[in-house]
């Protein structure tokens, strides 16, 4: 396999791992922590392929597991528990009261 390939799937599974955490625990894009988790089950399952017509079989088990944990992931914040944007949070006595202070200053 080419080196660029293997630098390019490093930094895509690396940039997806990144995209399962930072968005859900920042609250900034949250939408993006279950696309990213899509994007790495689809990226173990390329990987699977690959190494089954590769006859690698002893690493089949390390993706399979590595892409149902990518599902749940997105599964789960697509459908069971969505997380909501920072804004969505926000209080909505907390922004009356922001404008209030707008409004004096």
């Amino acid at each position: 396999m080419p080196a660029e390939l293997v630098r390019f799937i490093g930094v895509s599974e690396l940039l997806g791992a990144i995209g399962v955490i930072l968005p859900a625990v920042l609250r900034i894009k949250p939408n993006l922590t279950p696309l990213s988790g899509s994007g790495l089950a689809l990226i173990m399952l390329f990987a699977s392929v690959f190494h089954l017509l590769r006859g690698e079989i002893f690493a089949l088990p390390m993706t399979i597991v590595l892409g149902l944990i990518a599902l749940f992931v997105a599964w789960g914040r697509f459908r069971k528990r969505p997380i909501k944007g920072r804004d969505a949070t926000r209080n909505h006595e907390e922004v009356r009261m922001a404008i209030k202070a707008d409004d004096f200053i």
